[in-house]
């Protein structure tokens, strides 16, 4: 039976004994539905991970003991920073949780002129809440042990002038350039994906006054959700560790 992985949001150390955060306690009683004696796995945003027994669930709150810590690096050699235009609820869920999967190591939500949700103050506070959930949810599941970083949601043109050593790619379609014709060694990419209706031809050009390179996935027009996918997985398979 495969043991559940449990993310805990506080530091923890081998052999000693610890209560369970209220969400991770929450998660083993009503969720997995856990017993005094089982094992779980527990992590928090290393590359450690440690077996704990529970010992105890009194109520609400679950008490376990601590094994050994045993180092498991699951992360993807190649750096991808995501900036995604905020799409609708489920597309942008789907998109984050995905990509978590695929190896990304932050994403920042962005606004753009196109950008189909409006949203900010507090509902947007919440979302990007709800957003860090999300990957959290994604790592347990899918083996990582370092939580991606999810910023808080910029203007599209912000995110575009931060200056940093990345190789930065701005997927359109009809652009000339590909995945494949992308020189190595290549270890930090920013990938820039626009909303439901696209890029307008100004952010395009704004993009590529900032050193982002208009790069197309083929022939076919792909939906935002598709799109940031196809090239985070793309890209993976030729500098990273999928393939």
């Amino acid at each position: 039976m495969r043991i559940p992985r449990i993310y805990h949001p506080y530091p923890f150390f081998a052999h000693t004994q610890i209560e369970l955060s209220e969400e991770a306690a929450h998660h083993v009683i009503r969720v997995l539905r856990m017993k005094p004696g089982q094992s779980l796995y527990l992590f928090h945003d290393s590359n450690d991970i440690i077996q704990a027994n529970i010992i105890r669930i009194d109520k609400k709150k679950v008490y376990v003991q601590l094994k050994e810590a045993i180092l498991k690096n699951n992360e993807s050699p190649l750096y991808l920073h995501l900036g995604q235009v905020i799409c609708r609820s489920e597309k942008m869920e789907y998109t984050l949780q995905k990509s978590v999967e695929l190896g990304v190591h932050s994403v920042t939500p962005l606004f753009s002129e196109r950008c189909g949700v409006k949203i900010d103050g507090e509902r947007l506070q919440k979302k990007i809440q709800q957003w860090k959930k999300i990957a959290i949810s994604a790592c347990e599941q899918c083996g990582r042990n370092k939580i991606p970083k999810i910023y808080n949601a910029l203007p599209l043109h912000n995110w575009c002038a931060h200056q940093d050593n990345s190789l930065k790619l701005n997927f359109v379609p009809k652009a000339n350039n590909r995945i494949n014709t992308l020189i190595p060694p290549v270890s930090r990419v920013r990938i820039l994906i626009g909303p439901e209706g696209g890029l307008s031809n100004d952010e395009i050009a704004m993009a590529a006054d900032y050193e982002f390179l208009p790069i197309s996935l083929g022939p076919r027009v792909l939906r935002t959700e598709t799109t940031a996918l196809t090239a985070i997985t793309a890209l993976q398979v030729r500098f990273g560790d999928l393939g």
